[in-house]
């Protein structure tokens, strides 16, 4: 019988807080917000311009006072103070930097009012013939709560080829309410939309090469080291071992490989595009760490755990493609190397999350009794955890309409289905080659 003694204690604790570390505060994933209050911008270098066009919604400034007339309106004729007022206000939600240094201050400006019906912000040539055109009628109606105030700036450049960097800061009173959707229109170049919330970082409008490949090997980091879901899976997927080994190292490949077939399949589109899609792999992905967790708890089976682990990562993929999704934008002219960066990204945070762990693997190894213990613990904690995800993601499936079945429905699903099968049936089979070669030779 053993007796317990004091270096089996810390063992508990550890897990203690990995349940509450993961149903505390930090688990939430997603929030919604009711009001969202939108300003777009066109940013366009000309020569030794750069034109940025703003539109702002007036509800964006609450605090500001501006002459009324009637049940609510701006008074036009008395509001030019106002209006130069409005602008500036608005213009300190967002900078732009070229070449690393402020923009500086415009040679030209012109601004107005604008009424919530106009749409000539659909384009860069109607926007910038509307702020500079003709000022408003002073009898037309702009009401304070839903009209625009337009800005256009033409700062002086050194060069239309410089590289111009955007940063949005709104009121922090509004905080993530605020969404910018930006237009960068490169000399010579392609259209390049961004879609900004809330105070975001610096965003290279035009990137290099190597600033988004960076900018996506640290977002891959990011991305496997905050998600839970992949970081649970992974607990229960190297539990089992007991050293750093080809073995272990092979697993972990055989999930990047797998993930990133269909993570690149979804950022080209070979995707389900029904809302019903993302519920459904979020609820798979539960399933694959309960899976994974009974496996521990019955015996794991090592040898094959490779192919099992290839296949959830084939699900894992999915998910990490939605979180991918926005951040895709800032990719540029880059894509493939930025999904190639991003993949790097996640290998290299589940690598430092395993060797995180190594100590107390190695530790545990030495105890082989501990080890089973700890196993058989983390891995209970982690189903119940990933069972109380599943229910909710069940429930999350059920809320959200189903397509009917169809001729072209079940001809794209079998077309997606067929290519992700092939593609990661070679894969596994040439990863399953080299780790049982490496196994032979152990």
């Amino acid at each position: 019988m053993l007796k317990p003694g004091p270096r089996h204690g810390c063992v508990p604790g550890l897990f203690l807080f990995l349940l509450v570390w993961v149903l505390g505060p930090g688990a939430a994933h997603a929030h919604t917000i009711a009001n969202r209050l939108s300003m777009h911008a066109f940013v366009k270098p000309e020569g030794e311009r750069l034109h940025l066009v703003v539109r702002v919604p007036l509800a964006y400034l609450p605090g500001l006072e501006l002459p009324k007339r009637g049940a609510g309106f701006i008074d036009l004729e008395r509001a030019e103070a106002g209006l130069e007022l409005a602008a500036a206000t608005a213009g300190k939600a967002l900078t732009v930097r070229a070449d690393g240094e402020p923009l500086a201050p415009p040679l030209r400006s012109s601004r107005r009012f604008t009424p919530p019906s106009d749409l000539s912000f659909e384009s860069y040539d109607a926007a910038l013939a509307l702020v500079d055109g003709p000022g408003l009628h002073p009898g037309i109606d702009v009401p304070l709560s839903q009209g625009y105030v337009d800005f256009h700036l033409e700062h002086p450049i050194r060069s239309e080829r410089s590289e111009f960097v955007l940063e949005l800061h709104p009121d922090p009173r509004l905080g993530e309410s605020v969404v910018l959707d930006v237009r960068f229109l490169p000399p010579g170049g392609v259209e390049r939309i961004y879609v900004l919330s809330g105070v975001s970082g610096p965003v290279t409008l035009d990137p290099s090469w190597h600033q988004a490949a960076w900018m996506f090997v640290k977002s891959g980091v990011h991305h496997i080291l905050s998600g839970f879901d992949h970081l649970l899976f992974l607990l229960c997927l190297v539990l089992p071992f007991r050293r750093l080994g080809w073995k272990l190292v092979g697993v972990i490949t055989a999930f990047t490989v797998a993930h990133s077939i269909t993570l690149i399949s979804a950022a080209f589109g070979f995707i389900p595009a029904g809302e019903w899609f993302p519920p459904l792999v979020e609820t798979l992905i539960a399933a694959s760490i309960i899976y994974m967790a009974l496996e521990n708890l019955l015996g794991a089976s090592l040898l094959r755990r490779w192919l099992v682990t290839a296949l959830f990562g084939l699900v894992h993929g999915f998910g990490f493609s939605f979180a991918l999704a926005e951040e895709l934008q800032f990719a540029g002219g880059h894509l493939v190397l930025s999904l190639a960066a991003f993949n790097v990204g996640v290998e290299v945070g589940q690598l430092l999350f395993v060797a995180a762990l190594l100590p107390l693997l190695v530790w545990l190894a030495r105890r082989p009794l501990a080890s089973r213990y700890a196993t058989f613990a983390a891995s209970a904690i982690v189903a119940l955890i990933a069972g109380y995800w599943l229910i909710e993601r069940v429930q999350a499936l059920g809320s959200v309409p189903w397509p009917l079945a169809s001729a072209d429905l079940l001809m794209v699903s079998a077309q997606v289905a067929g290519a992700v099968l092939v593609v990661g049936g070679l894969a596994l089979w040439i990863i399953g080659r080299r780790i049982r070669k490496n196994e032979i030779g152990l």
